[in-house]
């Protein structure tokens, strides 16, 4: 059973498109569909929850892949760089196997 996977964003960040990619690749290894649930922070229907995360955050049962949390006052661009395939795949087989 695969993890529940979202990614948050707003519009204007550098690595949007790239985290996209590396879910799309790294779900695939792993052999799942390629999906998940995408979250505009600028949309008024994205829930409470994914405010106040940097752009992109690819959380994996709910958690920050890279461990942040949901604490910044308004809305910045991640500057830790774009995720990489094992970082995504080491997250999902911790969720998988709690």
């Amino acid at each position: 059973m695969k993890a529940a996977v979202e990614l948050v964003y707003f519009k204007g960040c550098p690595h949007v498109e790239a985290a996209r990619e590396t879910l799309r690749v790294a779900l695939g290894a792993m052999g799942f569909a390629p999906e998940w649930e995408e979250w505009d922070q600028e949309n008024p229907e994205a829930p409470a929850r994914v405010q106040g995360y940097g752009s992109p955050t690819v959380l994996i049962g709910g958690q920050d892949v890279r461990g942040g949390s949901a604490g910044s006052a308004g809305r910045a661009c991640r500057v830790d760089g774009p995720l990489s395939i094992e970082e995504i795949r080491r997250a999902m087989a911790e969720e998988m196997t709690e």
